[in-house]
């Protein structure tokens, strides 16, 4: 079930604040925030967005196909190891 349009999209009040900061002094900084719930909104296009995914900061630049996605996309939480192949101990020579 998706979030009611009169309510608008979720975006934590100090990571839009941080935003509005830098937009009106026409600073580039990286931004720092655990807030993976966060929707990307047009004001943030052109920041990069350090976002955290468990065990350390991962820099996302927004750009203007994220608008309406969520921070916690671009910042995985599992690393995939892959799986073992099998060995052919059958070498022909």
């Amino acid at each position: 079930m998706s979030r009611s349009l009169k309510k608008g999209p979720f975006v934590a009040d100090h990571l839009l604040k941080k935003i509005e900061k830098l937009n009106a002094k026409g600073l580039q900084k990286v931004i720092v925030t655990w807030s993976r719930s966060s929707t990307i909104v047009p004001v943030m296009i052109g920041h990069t967005i350090a976002v955290h995914n468990g065990r350390e900061h991962i820099p996302v630049f927004i750009t203007d196909k994220m608008v309406g996605h969520k921070l916690g996309e671009f910042a995985l939480t599992r690393t995939f190891k892959t799986h073992t192949k099998k060995v052919n101990k059958k070498t022909k020579r």
